[in-house]
């Protein structure tokens, strides 16, 4: 399989496990062209017949900081480009849900807005303990549509999920782990040893069946954002055209706080 495409990714192989690693430190924005190239991604790996395990990371010290604020700028200039957004936002969510290959986020630091939500849709989740989690959709005047509204409640309940997904409130890495967002947070020095380890196990197991297990208990994830996703990117869009996200925008620009007026 040729991932010579993909310029804002390193794509690395060794035996049947295929890192996948965002690669825009420090922060690895997804900007336009990874955004393009994350919609592209998950349904090449599911042809990738070379691989039966994803580990999926970022460089250095930061899985993903989420959203590009330029890009967010761009967006607002012109609302056009939301459609182009929205469709892009389908192929990445579905592909990930849809890929059967096990997918094992190794979350390297902070995880942040979309970055956050791709992490979580992947099937196992290892932090290393310093790493926070937030989805900031409603701090920058936009509603949580590019997925983290169907996976949170999934991972932590209603309750939880509607008070970090409406406040954009951070929670740390040994938090995620204590209500079940994560499935595991351990120090920087055994990250690699975790993820290895279990990444190894899978691949050395009966692929298969892990693999149509995998897609078995993926139906009904998949059901619910075929019932929620365009419906949550439609609000998206339309919190996109408003003042309270320019609002944001113009804010995070000039390092200060914004003053929302609920429009």
């Amino acid at each position: 399989m040729d991932y010579s495409a993909f310029k804002h990714m390193k794509i690395e192989r060794q035996g049947r496990i295929l890192t996948i690693t965002l690669n825009r430190p420090p922060m690895n924005p997804i900007h336009y062209e990874l955004h393009n190239e994350l919609a592209r991604l998950w349904y090449q790996v599911q042809l990738d017949h070379e691989s039966d395990v994803v580990i999926f990371t970022g460089a250095g010290n930061v899985f993903s900081a989420g959203g590009d604020i330029p890009m967010m700028q761009k967006r607002i200039d012109d609302p056009e480009l939301f459609n182009r957004k929205n469709l892009e936002m389908k192929q990445m969510i579905f592909g990930l849900l849809e890929l059967e290959k096990p997918v094992i986020a190794r979350i390297n630091g902070d995880c942040i807005g979309l970055g956050a939500t791709l992490a979580l849709l992947c099937d196992i989740s290892i932090a290393v303990d310093d790493a926070r989690f937030c989805d900031p959709h409603v701090k920058m005047g936009y509603v949580a549509g590019d997925g983290g509204a169907i996976i949170w409640p999934q991972l932590i309940g209603y309750a939880r999920a509607k008070q970090y997904l409406l406040t954009g409130d951070v929670l740390d890495a040994r938090e995620a782990e204590r209500i079940g967002l994560i499935n595991h947070a351990v120090p920087r020095d055994q990250l690699d040893a975790k993820v290895n380890t279990l990444a190894e196990r899978l691949a050395n197991g009966p692929t298969k069946a892990i693999k149509w297990t995998k897609a078995s208990i993926n139906i009904p994830l998949r059901q619910l954002a075929h019932s929620m996703l365009d419906a949550s990117l439609a609000y998206e869009a339309m919190t996109n055209i408003g003042a309270d996200h320019q609002e944001a925008v113009k804010a995070f620009q000039e390092k200060r706080k914004p003053r929302f007026t609920g429009r």
